[in-house]
This record gives structure tokens, sequence and C-alpha cells, in this order.
């Protein structure tokens, strides 16, 4: 459910003890700050709306390093001064660019400029897949048209010359071919021939092969689901037979006549896709399917060299991860190890990661009550724990054999911030890679030997470098991002964090984007700003976007916002994130009430003017914490809610909460519905018609609790527009609305009527 932010760019993080006025609070302790800046400079942009929703504020385009295999160099498109996009060469030691294909020699077969959206390499970079027209399915743009580039020659041709737009192409390791998804069948086209073949062929409206089902995509990240062999003779894919999921009857109310969209959506106990992996030979079209034995979900797939399939499989709880070594040939195999937890477990289709010529495996645990990394042998025998424990470790970043190193993206020195770690395969001291405060994104080459490292803090975007990890070499910086970042540098002050304590000492980390002018004495109106779901995090060192832009517009106009990350969310162990299993929404907004009382007693918090606002996971937090925490919330939005978990789809939310038939009590406390009789604040409720994900119908339902409780709000539909609300210019008009809405029901000179949550001015 949609996924993931103190101080300036090599600055030390200091704190700062508030004075014996801020130090009071609801459970006798105090808060710690971050030293505030000075007193920011006026903008040379204004913060509007307009300016914020139509790219005043936009960044500088960072890469996207496309490796090739041998981490020699990465390929990466660059905007052309002519226009289009130019076909770029980087060298991974030098850093020298060079122009591999400029923009004005890419051209369709009818001789019009290709307007190029992403590009595919093969291994050693002699082709290149184009992408172009592209059309969203639900939430990204994966289907369009694919044109295959020889890059000696220059000659663009088709990679499909029959109808249809085609998905997630990519070359067999050897370069002789390249596959692709049209109608939910897989082909592969002969790149020398020109001879394209099918190898499913029962491709319909319920059986989907080589992409997936609308669930799989949204929760398990499945979208390209077919993987070639290391020896490119053949290919495994997901196959899923969808047809006993319920639809769901969506309406297109913009169309004449109006017309329903039908959508296979299993919510809490419903029946999901009957999913199977097969292993098509390419030369005869024989397929071989996998013996993967009794589970809901198989959440991951991967060869293991050119005989083997490794298979991720979960049981319909998701409490336990088998690991299945399945022969291709036969489709036979074994369990090599099972992970299991009393809560959940998180897949990582990071692991296994192969290493040692395929005897030796990487794979992420959270066995210790921290997410690890651990060097297993092929046949499941554990080696040893890579990675330290007492840390998250959030991704693993890339593999350096040859001197033994593995590469990752930890939580470290605070939940707050990501900073990249290299640690010993065989055990030995780890170090800190990256040392800009803040929040890493890495693109390690494929032998570890180098990467682009793009960073950004809180307060500025991402900024992008070449970094040499074999040798230490210098930073090159490749995008400074340098106007953008200035310019908030000198229009903004930088966010600072604290912490806020609960009823039993638990401190939460917590966020504040205060006025330029902010003066400690004065009262201030506080919007508190919550997501809040499992795993998540809104109190983070990194860039926040046009949201983190809004929030500083609405600081400039005189409102503190504040984020509080409560029990549940990311990066701070397993036992202080699974303590909401079950019980999805009851730790979480007694952690956000409890914040909000505290804030009350806070010297520049104004206690009578405090709200709350959030979008989907966020909007159901914004909902069922306002509708229990009563008058100490004066307004309240949210957009696209869930507001009862027997409405959202089955991966998602029995993960935590198991089935209706499983957790009743559960399903009912977690309701956001069950509390509307107490609202009190301004309450503001937004939605798409178009929602495929969070549908209308939440919405629907708790419109119907709220006008059978005399209760007074606010609606905002937004016609046909998905759960990002996205399109035309609905960002504006949403933005403006939110602003009104605070504005009147938070700003000075009125105020909100308690007992009806009506507006009044």
């Amino acid at each position: 459910m949609a996924p993931r932010p103190i101080r300036p760019v090599l600055a030390p993080i200091k704190f700062l003890v508030l004075d014996p006025d801020e130090m009071r609070s609801t459970f006798g302790l105090f808060a710690i700050l971050l030293a505030a800046p000075a007193a920011a400079q006026q903008p040379s942009v204004d913060f509007t709306v307009d300016a914020i929703t139509h790219g005043a504020f936009a960044g500088a385009t960072l890469p996207e390093p496309h490796w090739l295999a041998d981490g020699s160099a990465y390929l990466d498109l660059r905007a052309s001064p002519g226009g289009g996009g130019d076909i770029i060469r980087v060298n991974a030691t030098s850093g020298a660019t060079t122009v591999v294909a400029p923009a004005k020699m890419l051209v369709g077969a009818d001789g019009a400029p290709l307007v190029v959206e992403g590009i595919v390499p093969s291994a050693d970079g002699a082709k290149i897949l184009l992408f172009h027209n592209s059309v969203r399915v639900w939430r990204q743009n994966t289907r369009g048209v694919y044109d295959v580039l020889d890059v000696a020659s220059g000659r663009v041709t088709p990679l499909s010359t029959k109808p249809g737009l085609q998905m997630f192409a990519k070359f067999s390791p050897d370069g002789r071919r390249a596959a692709f998804v049209r109608d939910n069948n897989l082909f592969v086209t002969d790149l020398a021939s020109h001879e394209e073949q099918a190898l499913t062929t029962d491709g319909s409206d319920v059986i989907i092969n080589g992409t997936s089902d609308w669930v799989y995509e949204e929760e398990l990240s499945v979208r390209d689901a077919f993987r070639w062999s290391p020896d490119s003779k053949k290919i495994a894919f997901w196959r899923f037979d969808q047809s006993a999921i319920p639809i769901f009857p969506m309406i297109d109310e913009l169309s004449v006549p109006a017309r329903m969209i039908p959508l296979r959506y299993p919510r809490p106990g419903d029946p999901n896709s009957k999913v199977t992996v097969g292993v098509v030979d390419v030369e005869s079209r024989a397929t071989t399917w996998l013996h993967t034995g009794d589970g809901e979900y198989i959440a991951a797939m991967a060869w293991a060299g050119a005989d083997s399939v490794t298979v991720q499989r979960l049981p319909r709880i998701q409490n336990r991860i088998d690991l299945l070594m399945l022969s291709a040939a036969t489709g036979d195999g074994r369990t090599v190890l099972t992970e299991r937890d009393s809560a959940w477990v998180d897949v990582d289709d990071d692991t296994p990661r192969w290493v040692a010529n395929g005897t030796m495996f990487l794979w992420a645990s959270e066995r210790s009550g921290w997410r690890q990394y651990y060097l297993y042998r092929r046949d499941g025998t554990l080696v040893s724990r890579v990675t330290r424990d007492g840390v998250d470790i959030s991704s693993l970043s890339g593999v350096d054999e040859k001197r033994g190193y593995l590469y990752a993206l930890a939580a470290s020195p605070s939940p707050m911030q990501r900073q990249l770690f290299r640690y010993a395969l065989r055990g030995g001291a780890e170090m800190r890679v990256t040392t800009e405060a803040g929040t890493h994104t890495v693109s390690v080459a494929p032998d570890g030997s180098a990467m682009v490292d793009s960073y950004s803090t809180a307060q500025l975007p991402a900024a992008a470098s070449l970094v040499q990890l074999a040798t230490n070499g210098p930073r090159k910086v490749l995008e400074s991002n340098a106007k953008l970042r200035e310019e908030l540098t000198h229009s903004t002050r930088a966010p600072e964090f604290f912490h806020v304590p609960m009823p039993d000492g638990t401190l939460l980390n917590a966020m504040r984007i205060v006025p330029p002018d902010f003066d400690s004495t004065r009262n201030y109106p506080v919007l508190m700003y919550v997501y809040g779901g499992p795993g998540s995090q809104t109190v983070a060192d990194g860039y926040g976007g046009d949201r983190y832009l809004w929030h500083q517009m609405l600081a400039r106009k005189g409102y503190v916002v504040v984020s509080v990350d409560n029990r549940g969310t990311g990066a701070r162990g397993a036992a202080f994130r699974n303590i909401v299993y079950l019980h999805l929404g009851i730790h979480e907004s007694d952690d956000q009430i409890a914040a909000a009382r505290w804030l009350a007693k806070q010297r520049w918090v104004d206690p009578a003017r405090i709200g709350i606002w959030g979008w989907s996971y966020g909007g159901y937090m914004a909902a069922i914490t306002s509708f229990r925490g009563g008058s100490i919330f004066r307004s309240a939005i949210s957009v696209a809610p869930v507001t009862d978990w027997r409405l959202y789809d089955d991966i998602y939310t029995e993960r935590y909460m198991r089935t209706p038939a499983d957790n009743a009590s559960g399903y009912h406390d977690g309701s956001a519905q069950e509390y509307v009789k107490g609202l009190t604040a301004s309450y503001l409720l937004v939605h798409g018609t178009g929602d495929d994900n969070v549908h209308l119908q939440n919405s629907i339902q708790l419109i119907d609790k709220l006008q059978a409780a005399n209760k007074q709000f606010e609606l905002m539909l937004y016609p046909g527009r998905t759960h990002s609300l996205s399109g035309g210019n609905s960002r504006t008009h949403l933005y403006t609305l939110l602003t009104r809405f605070v504005d009147e029901t938070l700003g000075d000179g009125r105020h909100a009527s308690h007992d009806s949550g009506h507006v009044t001015r």
C-alpha cells in the first residue's frame, strides 16, 4: 500500500535540550530538538500551490545507470540540447562521457523521431532496446513500443512488427534474442532474422503469462514476471489464472454512456490467482512446470545457474518463506531453507544473491530482531552472519567478490538516515562508505568496483556522484542539482528532528517544519502529517518533493508542520514494528493522539489549533486518530483513506491482520467507521472516483456512517482520478483545497465548532 527525509549536507547533527518551559510534557519527559538554523532569506520563487505543482521547484534529472555486465561503464539517457535524449556511455573509472547515440539518430521505421522514455542495453552494450509511446498499467507506464538500436551501425529496427504494445522487453544474456510480453503472452524475437515466436498462447483476460495480476503487482512488486536463463536457452515465467478472483465493478462516469471497468481485486478472505512457474525452452517452445508444492504465493523467482530456479513460497498468512531449489529440466527439487516469524515475513527480492561461483548465497532475515544478511552454502547450511546486529539493513546494494565485500544500505547512524556500509563476506570490520548526512540511494556496478550515489536531505533534493569503491578514488559529481539546492538553502529553514515521549517511556522520532521567523515563545497552529503504516517512515532525512514544499509553504504562512513516526513504522527493529500485528490502527492512533497531547503542552504550540492530515494509510490514520482523539484535534483531512480493512486487498491486509474469519475483533476495532461518533474536528474527506487501489467504496461507507451520526464534514471527489489524484490540474486543485481548509480551520481569526465539525467564520 503506497511506497518511502535535517541539516544541510556535510553538517553534523547537533542536539539541543529545550528550555525549561519547553521541557514540560504530559509525561514529565523532555524533547530533544536539532539546533534551529538562522532565519531563512526570502525566496526568489514564491511558495505558492501553482509554483509547486507546475514545476517551479523542479530539480535536475538524475542519472539512471544501466551498467554493462563487466562493470566497466554504464549507459544512460541525457537530455539533448536539440531536444529528445542522447544515449551516453559513462566510464566507471574516469567518469568520461561519450555519446553513443545522439537523439537525432533515434528515429523510427517511419522516419519520425523517437521520444525515448527508457533504455535496456544488452550485457555488452552493443545493442539497446528503446522504449517509447508508453501507456499506464495501473501505477506505472509499463506497456509501450520497443525498438532495437544497433550501436555500431546506428540502425534502429522494431522489436515486433505485429499489432499490440509490448511489456518488459529484455535481451538474452548472449544478446542474440529479446523476449517480451504482449496481450498476456510471452514472445521472443531472433534479432538476426527478426523472426518472432510465441512461447505461450493461452493468454487472455484471465490467464496471464510473463506479467502479473493486480494484487501481485501492488503488494509483491511482481510486474516483470519472466527471467532469462544464464545460458540464454530458457525463460522462467510466472503464469496467473485469475478466474477465481471476484470482480470489483469500478465505474467510469466520465464516458457517455458510463461504462464498467471490471477489476479482479481479492479482498481479505477471497480466493487468489492460481500461480504456477514454468520454464520454456526457447528453441522447442516446450514448457516444464515447476513443482512448487503447497503455498498461496510465489513471491519471488530467480535462476540459480543454468539448470535450477529458486522460488520463494509463502503461505496465505505470510508468516513463513520457503526457499525452494527446483530443477529447470524436471521441475523437481527441495526446500533449501525456511524463514519463520511469529508475526509476518517480508520478501526480499534482492536475495538469494549468489556468490562464490554459485556455491553460496546471501539471504535476508530478521531472526535476530533486526534485518540482517546471512551467508549460506548452496545446500542451505548457514556459514555466518555478514552484517552487524542492532541496525536494520534496508537493502543489499552490491557485491565485490574479488575483494570479498558486500555493500548494503543501513538505517544508521540513526533510523532517519540511509548510509552505505561495506561488510566483509567472511568476517571482519565494517566500514561506512558514504559520508554526507541524509538518505543515499546507490547503483553499484556488477563487479562492485564503482557506484552512482544519489543523496538528499530533508531540506535539499538529491545530487549524484560517481564513486570509486575499489580504489577509494576521488568522487566525480554527475549532477549537483545546484540551482534548486541553492534556492531551498536560501528560502527555507531545514526541518528539525526531535523525540516525542509516550506514556510508557518510548521515544518516537519526530520532525517539524517551522516558519522562517519562528519564535519559540509564541504559539503556533500545528498541522500533523501522518502515514504510519507498517514499516513506513515520514520522519526521515530525505527530500519529500512536492508534499514537503507544500509543508514549507504552510510554514511561511505561520503554521508548524509536525510528523511523528508511531510504533509499527520502520527502521527500529522487528519488535517496534510488529507490535501492530492483528490490531492495525490501534497502537498507531494511540501514539498519534498521545503525540498531539504532548504537543499541546509545548510553549510554541497553540493547543486549540492542532490538525492532522494524511493520504492512503495516512488518510486512514487521520480518520481513526481524529475520531478516537476527540477535541484534541481541531481539524482533520483524509485523502483516499482505507476506512474498513475488509475493503482493502488481501495480500497487504492479511499480512498484518490475517483473515476476517481468523481475526474478527481486529477488523472491527481497526475500522475507522466504528469511531465516527467521536468526531469533533472539522473534517475534509477527499477521494478519486477512479481509484483502483483504495476504492471509493471506502469513503462512501464512511460518508454513510458520518451522516447517520449527524456529523458534518466536507467532501471533494476527483472524477476518474486514481489513487495518486494526478492528471489534468488535479494536484493544483487538491493542494489549493487543502490550503484553504487548513486556513479556515487552523488559521487566525477563524474557528471551528467542536460540536458539529462545521467551519464558521
